[in-house]
Formats: C-alpha cells, structure tokens, sequence
C-alpha cells in the first residue's frame, strides 16, 4: 500500500484555494508537472513527496489528523473501531502476527493502538517511518481485555522475560492460561519507560499498589494486539500516511513534555501508597 498522493494533493489543494498556478509554484514545480501528476500520466519521486507533504505541514494543515477525524465518523455506527499503527518503513505484504519481537509486551503478534499521536510517537526517531490507519471487527472473535492491574503488570513483566525465577510460579502459570486460546488482547500499551516501574515492581521495590498507581497516573493508552490470523482477517488497511520531519520532531516534543508532567505525578503516587499493597515475594 503506497500514499495516496493524488488525493492528497486534490484535498490540499482545495483547502488553500489557491489557482493551479500558484499551488504549482509554492510545491516547487511547473503546471504540466502537477497537471502529469493529478492525471497519473507520471509519478511524483520520493523527494517530490516529501516536499508536499512537509509543505502541507508547513501551512498548518494537519492532514493526518483530518483523516483520522473522517475514518472515525465512518466507524461510529458499526461494530469497528478505528486504530493505528506506526511502522518503520511501510507493510510488506499481507498482515502477520510473527513479524514483531518475541519479547513484546504479550509476546509476538501484530500491535496497533488507539491514538494517532502515541502510534507516530513510537516510530517518529526512525527516517523512512509512516502511519497505518486501520479498522478492526472483533465480531466472532475471543478476545481479553486488561486495564492498568496486577495481572496486566505480572503478564507484561513474564511476556518480556524479567519475572526470572517467580515465571514458573502457580500464579503465573494461571495468568497464561488466561490468554491462551484468545485472538485478541487489549491493554494499556506499556513502553520502555513505563517498563522501568513495571521493573521496580519485579525486583521488590515497590508494591503492586504503588506500582499500578504510578502507571496510571501516567495516562497509558491501550494496544489491540492480534496474535491469531483469524484475528487479522477481520483488520482492515484503510490508508498509508506519510509522517514528515517536522510532524514527527512536533511528536517527540510532545512525548517530552508529557513524560516530564508524568514523572511529577508518578513520584507522587510512589509516595502516597507507600507500603500499600503487596510486594512481589508476599504474592509469589
């Protein structure tokens, strides 16, 4: 699936009311050059592309999100929800839940979120990275659902392979079999550094309560994460979207501001439900 750049370049067009020859002119190129593009007589290059697209972002218009608001009118009244998922260069192929990392946070299987701005975020460090925007129709599926718990935080920390001699445990094993079986999982997405609290929850130095506070207090959003392929056949690609330089730098800015708000709130939490709880021996 490549951008839909034609399209693109209509709806932009519209949106600045500029003539034809003066949106040639601010992209850089001739009239005959949109005109060949428009008609699909000739294709626009990977640096032809960029140029629109950062041009785009440059006067404002917010094209992604656009089309997030659009795709989301459209799922309101049926039984699909709307997701997203970055990629670092772009879907090869059919969708496969063997393409991700074992050590992910429910092991291999294909991740999507539910925010634009948290799915462009995790692959907004990476050159030739784009956006998936994608429905999902969880009709005759079996599912599981966590929120921000103790079983979510004992599963991410065993998925990822750092529960080191508690993995074998009966409350662990139980846990699995929780999971066993399903098509599907949504969670709250635990990144790196959302990781390292989960972390100092593993090695004893924070109870269950303390932890889950701190994570919450975080505003993790949720994952859908797709381990079967029955699952898969019922996820739709709606569209490609490009990330430009400058959307993606507005991104990581944004990840910035948000972790330092967030790591005043967590040290709060670590404080107020000190000793409340359970540490991870008195469970085990």
């Amino acid at each position: 699936m490549e951008f839909r750049f034609v399209q693109d370049l209509e709806i932009v067009s519209e949106l600045t009311g500029l003539s034809a020859e003066a949106f040639a002119e601010e992209l850089g190129v001739s009239r005959m050059t949109l005109n060949n593009w428009l008609s699909g007589k000739k294709s626009a290059t990977e640096k032809n592309i960029a140029s629109f697209y950062e041009y785009t972002f440059r006067k404002g218009i917010r094209l992604n999100l656009i089309k997030e608001q659009l795709y989301r009118e459209d799922v309101a009244e049926s039984s699909k929800v709307l997701l997203f998922h970055g990629a670092k260069t772009k879907i090869e192929g059919a969708l496969r839940t063997d393409c991700s990392k074992r050590r992910n946070d429910f092991g291999a299987g294909f991740y999507c979120g539910e925010s634009l701005e948290q799915s462009a975020m995790f692959v907004a460090t990476y050159p030739a990275s784009s956006l998936y925007m994608l429905t999902f129709d969880s009709t005759g599926l079996k599912g599981k659902e966590f929120g921000v718990s103790r079983d979510w935080m004992l599963l991410i920390a065993y998925f990822r392979e750092r529960l080191g001699g508690y993995a074998d445990s009966g409350v662990i094993r139980e846990l699995v079999r929780t999971v066993e079986g399903v098509d599907y999982i949504v969670a709250p997405i635990a990144d790196n550094r959302m990781f390292e609290i989960i972390d100092q929850f593993i090695d004893g130095e924070i109870t269950d309560e303390q932890c889950k506070h701190c994570l919450s207090a975080t505003n993790l959003g949720k994952q859908y994460v797709f381990v079967t392929d029955k699952a898969l056949r019922q996820v739709e690609l709606l569209e490609r979207c490009y990330l430009t330089g400058a959307e993606k730098e507005f991104y990581l800015f944004s990840r910035q501001a948000s972790y330092e708000m967030n790591r005043d709130k967590v040290k709060v939490a670590r404080r107020q439900y000190r000793d409340v709880g359970k540490y991870i021996e008195e469970m085990m």
